[in-house]
């Protein structure tokens, strides 16, 4: 009998203390791409980013322009030239070709690599917004409002967010 009380008393102490700890969890949520996209620095990273991809595609042109050139040049001079030249000028041109076969990946490689450059800073400031929001308002967890299928609107916290930001 006293074991049986002792257990019931020490299972009422555990959902009481469970019960505590779950009126303190405070859980928000938050759009992170949407506050990013808010932010100037996001569309001036945007515009740097399609001014830097628009000149690797004015280089990739210039390069393939270059070799298209360099191929009817040789077309037209090889009937005089000797069969050692020709194997020079025709391996030296496929080298060409097959660097600008490798150009568009080259172009997405870079492009990846600035935008990771650009966009770093900017999701760190959004991030620290977003973390000093939630332990202001006393959030102890924020999801991304992405993965939520019902959320209540109170627990939203990009207008917060926003305004720590001083986003319109």
């Amino acid at each position: 009998m006293k074991k049986v009380l002792s257990i019931l008393m020490v299972a009422i102490g555990l959902v009481s203390v469970s019960s505590g700890v779950k009126a303190q969890t405070k859980i928000g949520y938050i759009s992170f791409n949407e506050i990013v996209s808010l932010m100037p620095e996001a569309k001036k990273a945007d515009s740097t980013l399609n001014q830097f991809r628009d000149a690797l595609i004015a280089s990739a042109q210039d390069k393939e322009t270059a070799l298209n050139e360099a191929i009817q040049k040789f077309n037209k001079d090889s009937v005089t030239m000797a069969a050692a030249v020709k194997d020079v000028k025709r391996k030296d041109l496929q080298a060409k070709l097959q660097e600008l076969q490798g150009e568009e990946q080259r172009i997405q490689q870079e492009l990846q690599k600035k935008q990771e450059e650009l966009s770093g800073p900017i999701q760190k400031k959004a991030m620290d917004a977003v973390t000093a929001v939630a332990k202001e308002a006393g959030y102890t967890y924020v999801m991304p409002k992405e993965y939520l299928i019902v959320s209540p609107p109170a627990d939203d916290l990009l207008p917060l967010v926003k305004k720590k930001l001083g986003l319109k």
